[in-house]
């Protein structure tokens, strides 16, 4: 009975990555042959929506100043507009360096908390009850907005059923090392291709917690973010599909971040995404499957999104499975047929699905030389494997001795400046 059970979760295995396989595939011919559908950049109104961009910082005396400079050169009407940085309980210069912010732009008013619940989500419900605008617009403060980003993310809301957007990410460091290029890789293919097809295709693109806003109205509503959920971005795009809102994608709103340098802070990064978006999968899936306010294909992908940090703990399994097996004497490589199907769809395969939507993003993106990085991306497919896993094993920690959530800075790398 152990060894069915063990040869019919393999075949699971097999089942699932051909699932994945698929939708990545179809996502990269919908941006090489299919129609693409257009955002809303002629939209041009000579009373834009009032917007409040908040910026939550956990000791950013090193990155604060590129973040706010590069708001303050942003063409929009100031107005109707004023920038919150949140200062969550840092230990550093960033309250003083705010508060000079402040002395020289009225409209910058930092949120100063000195309290132990620090958080993005808590952090961000505070600044909503301050907040003058009626859009939300939330960078982090590594990030570095582009001139026209703020009136391209505003524009989307001049629709009444939109209730967030979001916009590119691209990372500017790069060339720093081995690591911040492979990473460029996956954020042009994660956005370029993946997010742009499924915005093109109507079914969900994802609010991604920075470079992106949402009606104030909505969150307050509702009750704001939930401190218990690591993940509020995706949370919010749940919440917002499955009480009628869309999400709206806007590829040529770019900003640019830094991207992690090193692999244990990649690794640490990776954890808590997974951690969090598995805490919205527990909670959401029930409600993606009955809820009235999504039709069948936006159903079928967000929850084929939900289980995206799910699927790597599912194979780590299914890997030590078969070496189970064949310890076990239950199979040979030159009989067991099945597990060379499995494994020749795996290594051919499943690991190099998402190969499909970056090397379309590198050819889209005109950097078609970096696609010979590609095959080091079997080591990346291992790394997350492992990382996520033990973020998917968090998750579940989370809801059987429902303990509290504690929010884990991402480390800066950039140079203070002078």
């Amino acid at each position: 009975m152990v060894v069915a059970f063990i040869k019919g979760y393999m075949i699971f295995c097999i089942v699932l990555v051909l699932i994945y396989l698929v939708r990545h595939f179809l996502f990269a011919m919908q941006r090489l042959a299919g129609r693409q559908r257009l955002y809303y950049n002629d939209i041009h109104s000579s009373d834009m929506k009032s917007i409040t961009v908040v910026i939550p910082m956990h000791n950013e005396e090193q990155v604060l100043s590129y973040v706010l400079d590069s708001l303050l050169e942003c063409d929009y009407d100031r107005d109707r507009m004023e920038i919150i940085p949140i200062n969550d309980n840092s230990s550093d210069k960033t309250k003083e360096l705010l508060d000079e912010y402040h002395k020289k732009y009225e409209f910058i008013r930092p949120l100063h908390r000195d309290c132990p619940d620090r958080g993005k989500p808590v952090g961000l419900n505070d600044a909503m009850q301050l907040a003058t605008g009626e859009i939300i617009i939330v960078f982090d403060a590594d990030y570095r907005p582009a001139k026209d980003m703020l009136k391209q993310l505003a524009s989307a809301f001049e629709d009444p059923e939109v209730g967030a957007v979001m916009g590119r990410v691209i990372p500017y460091n790069t060339n720093k090392n081995m690591l911040t290029r492979l990473l460029n890789l996956e954020r042009s293919g994660g956005y370029q291709v993946d997010q742009q097809a499924r915005y093109n295709l109507k079914t969900i693109p994802q609010y991604g917690g920075t470079v992106g806003g949402f009606r104030k109205d909505i969150l307050l509503s509702t009750g704001g973010f939930n401190p218990l959920v690591l993940a509020e971005d995706t949370e919010l795009t749940y919440r917002l599909y499955t009480s009628g809102w869309k999400v709206i994608y806007a590829n040529s709103a770019e900003c640019y971040e830094e991207a992690p340098e090193t692999w244990e802070v990649r690794g640490k990064q990776i954890r808590r995404w997974a951690r969090g978006h598995n805490q919205v999968l527990f909670r959401y899936l029930p409600k993606t499957i009955l809820t009235k306010h999504m039709n069948l294909r936006e159903k079928l992908d967000g929850i084929m999104l939900l289980f995206v940090y799910a699927v790597p703990f599912f194979l780590l399994v299914g890997q030590i499975a078969s070496l189970a097996l064949f310890f076990l004497g239950e199979f040979s490589f030159l009989a067991g047929w099945w597990v060379l199907m499995f494994m020749a769809i795996y290594c051919s395969f499943g690991n190099f699905a998402p190969f499909f939507e970056i090397g379309t993003a590198l050819f889209l993106d005109g950097i078609k030389g970096e696609a010979m990085l590609l095959p080091l991306l079997l080591f990346n497919f291992y790394f997350y494997m492992w990382n996520i896993s033990m973020g998917f094993c968090d998750a579940i920690a989370d809801v059987v001795t429902k303990r509290k959530v504690k929010w884990a800075k991402t480390a800066r790398f950039a140079q203070k400046k002078a």
